[in-house]
């Protein structure tokens, strides 16, 4: 292939903001046709990508290799699965579907058709996830311990929309939006899980799906994960307190590359990933502290991942197992969260 021809389902956030900067950057790739129904959105995709915008699915097949799925959740699972039936390498948003046994299914039929599936866990690449990986690699922090990581916004106004009035069969709330990226981190980092505790409300009025979530997890290797998702946060605690048994990582404020998305900056620019010296994070004991140089964002690294995968055929810059995996955790939360109490699971 001289290009992978990418197809996007969905111009909203995911695709709007994420998906298609990226993909346009991703040396390799072009977006050759977006789906939207919206005709602004329609119009933006051919002006801004020289992209083609369609109105339903059913239009996309003939005109790309690779299906991005961005649409709400709740059609995640079944858009992807008709991409591969159609022969169509494909990555999905998170989260990678509603249930676990919705991903299996996707995961078993791609592997039946031989074809690329992937779930856009971009999160892997924060450049403050990023460093944490490095300093537990490194053995900077000793044995880890415990993992607290927060996504906290103050949002006292409900934005409105099925992310936030709708039920579980619609993937709504934070447990699956935020709660997707903390939970994979977690696994990434820790690896699989054996107990899960959780703590889920809604707090604003208007609102249905939970707005205020916190996840406790159990490590198989001993070590503990508390993780906190809320909109409703008016005092934001750090984005990172990682302890071991020597030492600890401490990092406040957002990873910057969704707000230089959202600015319109191009993911390929150079400096595109790197933070101000002023947000680093702080690594030590007691009074011992130095300040640790964030590792550059690198979002942009997921879809040469997949442009990688498709030519060579290695394995996907994420693999649908593991995204199984982190619903089987959000799957224990709401568990906990309706009964009261802690759920074992693997």
């Amino acid at each position: 292939m001289e290009e992978i021809r990418v197809g996007l389902i969905g111009y909203g956030t995911a695709g709007a903001v994420f998906h298609a900067p990226l993909i346009e950057a991703a040396a390799g790739l072009r977006l050759a046709a977006v789906v939207t129904r919206d005709p602004g959105r329609q119009a933006e995709v051919s002006a801004r990508y020289g992209a083609r915008p369609v109105s339903d699915p059913a239009a996309l097949w003939e005109l790309c290799d690779l299906v991005v799925v961005a649409s709400p959740n709740r059609t995640h699972a079944s858009l992807a699965a008709e991409a591969l039936e159609r022969g169509r390498a494909v990555v999905v948003d998170k989260p990678f579907a509603r249930t676990a046994e919705e991903a299996r299914a996707v995961t078993r039929l791609a592997r039946e058709r031989g074809l690329l599936l992937t779930v856009f866990q971009n999160r892997r690449w924060d450049g403050d996830f990023r460093t944490v990986r490095a300093l537990v690699a490194a053995g900077a922090l000793g044995e880890v311990r415990r993992l607290e990581s927060r996504f906290e916004r103050w949002r006292p106004v409900p934005k409105g929309g099925w992310r936030e009035t709708g039920g579980p069969g619609d993937a709504a709330g934070l447990l699956y939006d935020l709660g997707s990226h903390l939970i994979d981190q977690a696994l990434v980092l820790l690896g699989p899980v054996t107990h899960v505790y959780c703590e889920s409300d809604v707090r604003r009025a208007g609102v249905a799906a939970d707005d205020d979530t916190f996840v406790a997890l159990t490590h198989a290797n001993g070590a503990r994960s508390h993780l906190w998702a809320s909109a409703v946060t008016p005092s934001l605690g750090p984005r990172f307190r990682v302890l071991g048994s020597t030492a600890a990582y401490l990092k406040y404020g957002m990873d910057a590359q969704e707000e230089r998305l959202r600015a319109g900056r191009s993911p390929g620019a150079a400096g595109f990933g790197e933070e101000d010296e002023e947000r680093w994070g702080v690594l030590g004991a007691g009074d011992d502290l130095r300040e640790v140089p964030t590792e550059p964002g690198a979002y942009l690294d997921f879809y040469r991942g997949v442009e990688s995968a498709l030519r060579a055929g290695g394995p996907p810059p994420v693999t649908p197992e593991s995204a199984v995996a982190a619903l089987e955790v959000i799957e224990a939360a709401r568990r906990s969260a309706a009964g009261h109490g802690v759920v074992r699971i693997g």
